[in-house]
């Protein structure tokens, strides 16, 4: 499980392998003495587990397998080196929640259709911006006003829903220690749902009449 809260910015070392498998090496700021063999790290998104882990300047470089269907389900499979990645290790007992309970398991693509400055840029503190981003048709219901999505690993609070376009705001601060900074119209981000939403949409519809 995460939070949603990123708590470094990777970068895609290599990539090797097909569609039916890919490995990637990435580097961090980790400490390499932290992160077992078999760790999840959600990696903008996807939870993935390391395979290896080694030290390196500045932190540690480790590898995650990316199987076929997080290639075709994500945006893992479009990465090449250089990409940089929001990551967060995964949530040990006692630590704060800060952002909302994440599984790391994407629910699909969403695509940024435009953004907009919301605050001075000249401001000391710098300016927001808003996004919005369109929803495939079938997740477009579990995104409400004021509910919680994870975008691209990132947990982020939902502005305003109109039919399958939603909208986010990034405050400065998230713009700058995470890759939304480096995002535009046209990208596209791993998505996965809030969990209470899944399943609160799951219990209504058991709990529906059959149709006669």
């Amino acid at each position: 499980m995460f939070t949603g809260l990123v708590s470094d910015i990777g970068t895609v070392l290599t990539v090797s392998g097909d569609e039916r498998l890919r490995r990637l090496t990435i580097a961090c700021a980790y400490d390499p003495a932290g992160i077992a063999l078999g760790a999840s790290i959600a990696c903008s998104g996807p939870c993935l587990t390391a395979v290896s882990v080694e030290p390196a300047e500045g932190g540690a470089v480790f590898a995650v397998d990316a199987a076929a269907e997080t290639l075709a389900r994500t945006t893992v499979g479009s990465w090449q080196p250089g990409r940089r990645i929001n990551l967060e290790r995964s949530l040990k007992i006692g630590d704060e929640l800060g952002g909302h309970l994440v599984t790391g398991h994407v629910d699909g693509l969403v695509e940024i259709v435009a953004h907009e400055r919301v605050t001075d840029a000249e401001s000391s503190w710098g300016a927001s911006e808003r996004f919005t981003l369109r929803a495939p048709a079938e997740l477009a219901r579990f995104i409400a006003p004021k509910g919680s999505v994870c975008l691209d690993g990132t947990s982020l609070t939902v502005n305003t829903v109109e039919g399958d376009l939603f909208t986010v705001l990034l405050i400065p601060h998230t713009l700058e220690v995470t890759t939304w900074g480096e995002r535009r119209q046209g990208d596209r981000l791993n998505l996965e749902v809030d969990l209470i939403a899944r399943y609160a949409a799951r219990l209504t519809e058991a709990r529906a009449p059959a149709a006669s």
